[in-house]
C-alpha cells in the first residue's frame, strides 16, 4: 500500500511511474525522484529496501534494473547521468510510515497553507495519526504556540534534522534490520539443508 502524502510532478512524476513497478517487484521503496542541473542533467533516485536498508550493492542492483525501463519510455529530453542511492540519515519524509519510524526526531516541515501564522516549521515529530501529526517546537519565537497540529494532506516538504540522536537511532535501525536479513537468509539456507536431507 503507498502511504506517500509528496508526489513528484511532471517529469519526475513520469519517472516515478516508471520505475515504482520495478521497484516494487524487487523488495524496493521509492522515497523520492529529483532532476538537477548537475554535471550537465543528473536523475537522481533517492530508494531504500522495505526494511529500511540500502547498501552500495543495492544501488548498483536497482540503477541496472531501471536503466532498461526509463530507456524504453525515454521520459527525458537529452543525455543525462543516472545516480540511485540511499535516502541519507537527515532523510526526506514522503510518507505516513516516514513520520511513524521516525517519531520523537527533529524535522523541517513546509506547508502549503499558512498554519498557526505560518508556513515552515521546525521541531520534534509527535502523537502520528492517519491523518496527520503534531510538531513540537525546539524554539519558540513571540507569540508561538508551544505544538502546531499539522495534517498530512498540508505538507509540502518534510525532512530529519541531522542530531546525535538521529545518527544513534538511524544506525541501530539498520543494525536491527540486516540482523533480521541475515537471520531470514540462515533460515532460508537450513530449509534448504533439511529439503535436501529429506530427499537423500
Amino acid at each position: 500500500m503507498d502511504d506517500r502524502i509528496i508526489h513528484e510532478t511532471g517529469i519526475e512524476a513520469r519517472v516515478a511511474a516508471i520505475i515504482e513497478p520495478v521497484m516494487q517487484a524487487m523488495d524496493f521503496r521509492l522515497v523520492r525522484v529529483r532532476i538537477t542541473g548537475q554535471n550537465g542533467k543528473t536523475l537522481q533516485i533517492f530508494a531504500e529496501r522495505n526494511d529500511g536498508t540500502m547498501t552500495v550493492e543495492d544501488c548498483e542492483e536497482l540503477s541496472r534494473a531501471i536503466s532498461p525501463a526509463l530507456d524504453v519510455d525515454d521520459p527525458i529530453e537529452g543525455a543525462y547521468h543516472l545516480e540511485v542511492s540511499s535516502p541519507g540519515i537527515d532523510r526526506p519524509l514522503v510518507a505516513k510510515s516516514d513520520f511513524r519510524n521516525w517519531e520523537g526526531h527533529l524535522a523541517k516541515i513546509e506547508t502549503s497553507v499558512i498554519l498557526s501564522g505560518r508556513r515552515k516549521f521546525r521541531g520534534f515529530i509527535e502523537a502520528v495519526t492517519g491523518e496527520g501529526f503534531t510538531l513540537r517546537r525546539d524554539t519558540l519565537g513571540y507569540g508561538d504556540e508551544a505544538e502546531v497540529a499539522i495534517p498530512f494532506d498540508t505538507v509540502s516538504d518534510a525532512r530529519l534534522v541531522l542530531t546525535d540522536d538521529l545518527i544513534r537511532d538511524a544506525l541501530a535501525k539498520e543494525r536491527a534490520a540486516r540482523k533480521a536479513q541475515k537471520k531470514g537468509l540462515d533460515s532460508d539456507n537450513d530449509n534448504e539443508d533439511s529439503a535436501d536431507t529429506a530427499e537423500d
